[in-house]
């Protein structure tokens, strides 16, 4: 039985230096890059001349595209899985397919690559004695929403996970309420030109950020429970 590869690629989660010499490898040796958004992930194979055949997989994706992943593995095809930014996997459509290869192809070798992920580069800089955290990934929209945040007051470790630009007005709001004393970061646009960082409790922060201009990609981490 052919043995394929599966291997997880960790990309820049937004400044393409951050990319490591394996990682680039990796995608330049690979028979076929499955990519949360192609013309993303073309982006960067396009900076380091990397001329590998793309494919979509994301969080639409039909079951007869993992039935075609699977094939492909089957057949002994190595493939990489990037997602837009950051670690695939997490809070990404990638673990729905890391699941079915270990379900499906149990001798297919699944390798990890390491490289960036915001929540470590947030809480790397957070100043907070994270030992352990839990990782929550991102709230829901709207039905649960209320209930998810009042949840998070029975963690007392550190809390981590992102927010949309949409809700991150709606987030600061419902954590000022709920933990008005809890200290915490906002970290915006990581690795980016405009990368800034929040630091207080939530209510001084949403006085300090400029909700009508901002933009990017969010993660938000709470202090431990004190």
């Amino acid at each position: 039985m052919p043995d394929g590869m599966l291997y997880i690629v960790a990309t820049p989660i937004g400044n393409l230096s951050d990319i490591s010499q394996r990682s680039l490898e990796t995608l330049k040796s690979a028979d076929c890059i499955l990519c949360e958004d192609t013309r993303v992930t073309r982006k960067l194979l396009a900076r380091f001349d990397i001329e590998t055949e793309t494919l979509s997989f994301h969080q639409h994706s039909s079951l007869n595209k993992i039935e075609q992943i699977i094939e492909m593995l089957s057949s002994g095809k190595s493939l990489a899985l990037a997602t837009d930014a950051g670690t695939p996997g997490i809070s990404d459509p990638g673990g729905k397919l890391v699941e079915a290869v270990v379900r499906e192809l149990p001798y297919v070798n699944i390798v990890p690559i390491p490289g960036p992920s915001a929540i470590m580069s947030a809480l790397s800089i957070s100043g907070f004695w994270a030992d352990s955290f839990v990782f929550l990934g991102f709230p829901p929209h709207k039905k649960g929403r209320e209930t998810w945040f009042k949840n998070l007051q029975n963690h007392e470790s550190v809390i981590v996970f992102y927010e949309s630009v949409h809700r991150v007005k709606n987030c600061l709001e419902r954590v000022s309420d709920l933990c008005p004393d809890r200290p915490m970061i906002l970290a915006r646009e990581l690795t980016k030109k405009f990368e800034t960082i929040y630091r207080g409790t939530a209510s001084g922060i949403l006085n300090e950020l400029p909700l009508d201009e901002t933009k990017g990609e969010f993660v938000v981490v709470l202090d431990r429970t004190r």
